[in-house]
């Protein structure tokens, strides 16, 4: 079930034993999901229970501790042989587990890396962690580790993110389709997963935004669909998924017709995304993208409407959420841009006192040599797809 070659993988974990030896460390705690599945291909919704890999900096094997559940799971998914549980029961402590690996490896005293900043390390747990290993060895937030390495994305990872953004483009298709007039949300939204699923690919880790009316100035999901009336507005945020890579795109489309105040913030919203879009190459920091977003809606009078961030980085992500962060996009945010870099640009005005909404986004791929980046959406940028 490995969706790369054993190679990749290979790398991978080298790639990540050369960043512990520049940060000294002698072990990494792995806890973020999304790490797991990029260095072993380890893929399971189990991280919402105690689950850790050890990674030591030399050459032996990774361990996984994991529960009984997901035995199976870790041996057909994953490259990893060395499998170890942990049982349920009242009053269990997975850490003594993880101590006895810890002192096989013979990493008492030793500096260790934790990835502190993942949901598959709850605040319970992470105490446990402490409470266990603070006069056992060094532990340090490593965080950013594996993350740093899953910034920029090999020739395979582009070719699923290429999948994913098809299916995004077929999804939004779908779902244009069918909104209109006197249509019920939930229609809208089941039109859009078939096109993901029967084209091969998963349940995106999240949403989709989608809201009509009052519910078009939310960017992020909630419950409670209703239908869609004579003359409305629907905005749609969404992903496609493949092998777990996210592609997004995001719309808002008037219904019956666009009023006034609708065409002038789109022809705003589209001014800044192209701007947006143009910033994005290689030579430029992550933050002057957001540079770009803020100084042409801000010279068009929409200062006090949009965001204050203009997207952020896609990959391979797990539930609760696609935005595979950090890095978000932010004035300010240092991170150079480099060739290979997947983010998804997005442009939001949001008018609370009028009850307006406009947006417009797409997943785009950086490339070298100072080009622009590519655009991974076949759909034309048009929002005001009039239904």
């Amino acid at each position: 079930m490995l969706h790369f070659e054993r190679s990749e993988f290979d790398q991978r974990i080298a790639a990540a034993r050369r960043l512990m030896r520049r940060d000294g460390l002698d072990a990494l705690l792995i806890f973020a999901q999304e790490s797991h599945y990029y260095l072993t291909g380890f893929d399971t919704k189990g991280y919402v229970f105690f689950q850790c890999a050890v990674l030591t900096v030399d050459d032996s094997p990774v361990t996984l501790l994991t529960r009984r559940p997901d035995l199976e799971q870790a041996r057909r998914t994953s490259i990893i042989d060395d499998i170890r549980l942990w049982y349920d029961a009242p009053g269990i402590d997975p850490t003594a587990e993880l101590q006895v690996i810890l002192d096989e490896k013979g990493l008492k005293g030793c500096k260790i890396g934790v990835e502190l900043r993942s949901f598959g390390l709850t605040g319970d747990n992470h105490e446990r962690l402490r409470q266990r290993f603070d006069d056992y060895a060094t532990m340090i937030d490593a965080s950013h580790l594996v993350r740093e390495l899953r910034l920029v994305k090999s020739d395979a990872e582009i070719a699923y993110v290429r999948e994913a953004a098809e299916l995004a483009d077929q999804s939004l298709e779908a779902m244009v389709e069918a909104s209109g007039p006197g249509v019920f949300e939930g229609k809208i939204a089941a039109a859009g997963i078939s096109p993901i699923l029967e084209g091969g690919g998963d349940m995106p880790p999240s949403g989709p935004v989608l809201g009509s009316g009052d519910r078009a100035l939310l960017v992020r999901s909630a419950t409670g669909y209703r239908t869609l009336d004579d003359v409305d507005q629907l905005t749609i945020e969404h992903a496609g998924s493949y092998r777990h890579y996210c592609a997004c795109l995001m719309r808002t489309i008037t219904i019956g017709r666009a009023s006034d105040q609708h065409l002038e913030m789109f022809a705003a919203t589209r001014d800044a995304i192209a701007a947006m879009t143009d910033a994005a190459r290689v030579g430029n920091t992550i933050g002057q993208i957001d540079d770009a977003h803020r100084a042409t809606y801000d010279a068009a009078g929409f200062e006090k409407t949009r965001m204050s961030a203009c997207g952020y980085s896609l990959g391979a992500t797990y539930s609760p959420s696609w935005m595979d962060v950090p890095p978000m996009l932010h004035s300010g945010n240092p991170t150079p841009i480099v060739p290979g870099m997947i983010l998804f640009l997005h442009a939001i005005l949001i008018d609370a006192p009028r009850n307006l909404a406009m947006s417009a986004g797409y997943t785009i791929l950086t490339r070298a040599d100072g080009q622009a980046p590519e655009v991974l959406s076949r759909l034309p940028l048009d929002a005001l797809i009039t239904r």
